[in-house]
């Protein structure tokens, strides 16, 4: 078996294209998303304790699989440029309202006060 350090590492190993998006962060409240708060475009439900320490995000529908982006729900992508807390592994589970493009947002809870908005931060699938 591998150890977790090195494991880690080559989890943030990215492979193929990388995007250039502008990240946003939302909150599981209903005038942030519909009229399910709890539960993601991919079905997920969001876990009680949730926050930014879960690493889950949505992308801006142009970069999904059923609209013809590169990425698909499940996907763990490498996320760099948002901030040393925000950069990192996450897992895509969500979408965001078609007005949005070559977007993504970071899932936060309400309590943490987050107020996100950074362009060009890179976003590519991880290398697992």
């Amino acid at each position: 078996m591998a150890q977790p350090h090195r494991i880690a590492a080559r989890v943030l190993n990215a492979r193929g294209p990388q995007y250039t998006v502008t990240a946003t962060a939302y909150a599981a409240v209903a005038n942030q998303t519909d009229d399910e708060p709890f539960v993601t475009a991919d079905n997920s439900r969001i876990p009680a304790g949730y926050g930014s320490h879960t690493r889950w995000l949505a992308l801006s529908r142009d970069l999904l699989k059923p609209w013809g982006g590169p990425f698909d729900f499940g996907d763990k992508v490498r996320v760099r440029g948002v901030s040393p807390t925000f950069d990192g592994l996450y897992t895509i589970h969500d979408t965001m309202n078609r007005r949005h493009h070559h977007c993504l947002d970071v899932l936060v809870h309400p309590r943490e006060k987050v107020d996100l908005y950074r362009t060009g931060v890179k976003l590519q699938l991880a290398a697992l």
